[in-house]
């Protein structure tokens, strides 16, 4: 029952992530820093590059939903069991969006002219993902 309920919190936590401040980056710290979210990462990558939109919008926000749906389907017995080799694959790639988060972090403060500070909404996005995996492993298929 707990997994059920931590699964379906999952539901509430994702969209708090998506539009949870990431980081906070600016040209120097005199000039003020901007506060990037998930959405307005997604908003600023769709007026330059509609391709990598697409990949980004579903890594970081279709598969991790989707996999969390199924999950829950899954731990209420709406949806056969067979599906989980498939909902851990949606978890891996729910998991590359947050690589690359850090990634580009790493990235950007080795410019010297650049700052970037991480804010909670990386924690709780990270900590969404990382949960819905432990869910999904924790998640024992039915033998029938």
């Amino acid at each position: 029952m707990i997994l059920r309920l931590l699964t379906l919190s999952l539901l509430i936590l994702y969209p708090v992530a998506w539009f949870a401040p990431l980081l906070r980056a600016g040209l120097l710290p005199i000039f003020g820093l901007s506060e990037i979210s998930v959405i307005t990462g997604l908003q600023s990558l769709w007026g330059s590059d509609a391709a990598l939109a697409l990949i980004v919008t579903f890594f970081a926000i279709f598969a991790p939903y989707l996999k969390t749906i199924g999950l829950a389907l899954v731990q209420w017995e709406l949806l056969d069991t067979k599906v989980q080799p498939v909902l851990h694959v949606l978890g891996k790639l729910a998991m590359a969006d947050v690589f690359l988060i850090a990634l580009y972090i790493t990235l950007a403060k080795g410019i010297s002219y650049a700052t970037i500070e991480v804010a909670w909404g990386l924690y709780l996005f990270t900590a969404c993902i990382f949960a819905s995996l432990v869910l999904g492993l924790l998640t024992k298929p039915e033998t029938k």
